[in-house]
């Protein structure tokens, strides 16, 4: 990865089994598995798929869960993009 480049998340989509394929602007789609994230602290709250997969969104260019359905960036749960850029790269699931 160019030390200068600085990932953004275009789009997250989640699957049944807590996996989120990650869309960046590069064109890259990483694949990353948030189930051991379930077992702490505040992100217990996604242990319901359903949760997990209605609640996900895109804030401040990375994956987020908005579980107060305001789209307040410092009200919800996100992931840092750097270690979600370092996921294992797949190929785009909706092809």
């Amino acid at each position: 990865m160019d030390p200068r480049y600085f990932p953004k998340v275009l789009q997250a989509f989640p699957t049944d089994d807590f996996k989120v394929y990650v869309y960046f602007d590069d064109g890259s789609i990483k694949l990353f598995d948030a189930a051991p994230l379930l077992k702490l602290g505040e992100f217990r709250k996604l242990a319901d798929p359903a949760v997990f997969k209605s609640a996900i969104t895109v804030l401040n260019d990375t994956v987020a869960w908005d579980l107060t359905g305001t789209f307040d960036p410092t009200a919800c749960l996100d992931l840092d993009p750097l270690v979600l850029y370092r996921c294992p790269s797949v190929p785009d699931p909706l092809k």
